[in-house]
């Protein structure tokens, strides 16, 4: 017996371009298909909204857009991304950087109908294979720096520290200003590894070398790297669970 397609719900599509006519010809060419409906946006900064907001299946993404391209939208948007991206430009170089930050597909302009429906086969069949009660956690995250698109792995995260309204990741020694909010980052990353320990420190759990109480009763993070972070009495037996260290009481 084949398996059941565990989609029963429409395919919500969003195609975000800053041309009009280009997504008039992505939403023609997928307005054909009974299983999908579509949502257009005009900018990368509404895009964002309305990935938020609608929560989308699907996403055709263009690259270049005035004041928020594709990548931007990406950085911003965190780990709270689509499970499904295709890019859509005319420019061929951002090619490696859309499959690296784990894009499905990446149409170049102009495409036949052809090249568009073995695109949107290929986001069917993985929407179709995807588990819609497991929470997306992101393997990557888009930072830009120094005029160039960077993709750091979750994993490589040591610690990370609220900046005003950035977010300020500690990798390896190298610091990179996200355009994101500490709150929105202890929603998205993956809780059994990461913990907030401070009102503006996350911290990576694998990092930690040690806890160490300071003469006013307080405690210190030590990771493996020597950086010493403060621990906030309000999150410490939390992380007295979760790291099996007996830190006393307050």
């Amino acid at each position: 017996m084949a398996p059941l397609d565990k989609r029963t719900a429409p395919i919500r599509a969003l195609v975000v371009d800053d041309e009009a006519w280009a997504r008039r010809n992505l939403t023609v060419l997928l307005s054909g298909d009974p299983d999908i409906t579509v949502i257009e946006c005009e900018s990368g900064l509404k895009a964002i909204e309305e990935i938020r907001q609608s929560k989308p299946d699907l996403v055709f993404l263009d690259v270049q857009m005035p004041g928020c391209g594709g990548f931007d939208v990406l950085e911003m948007l965190g780990s709270g991304l689509p499970s499904t991206i295709i890019f859509v430009t005319a420019y061929d170089e951002y090619a490696l950087r859309a499959f690296e930050v784990g894009a499905l597909d990446y149409l170049l302009k102009p495409f036949d109908d052809a090249r568009f429906r073995r695109a949107l086969d290929r986001a069917k069949d993985k929407l179709a294979r995807s588990t819609p009660l497991q929470p997306h956690r992101a393997e990557r995250i888009v930072v830009k720096s120094k005029g160039e698109v960077l993709f750091i792995k979750v994993e490589d995260i040591d610690w990370i520290e609220a900046v005003g309204y950035y977010a300020c990741l500690h990798v390896a020694g190298d610091t990179h200003l996200l355009r994101r909010t500490l709150l929105e980052l202890v929603r998205d990353l993956d809780e059994a590894k990461f913990m907030r320990i401070h009102r503006s420190i996350i911290v990576n759990l694998d990092r930690i070398h040690a806890l160490e109480l300071q003469n006013g009763g307080d405690y210190e993070v030590v990771l493996k790297s020597e950086v010493r972070l403060r621990l906030s009495r309000r999150f410490r037996k939390r992380l007295q669970d979760r790291m099996g260290a007996i830190l006393g009481c307050d």
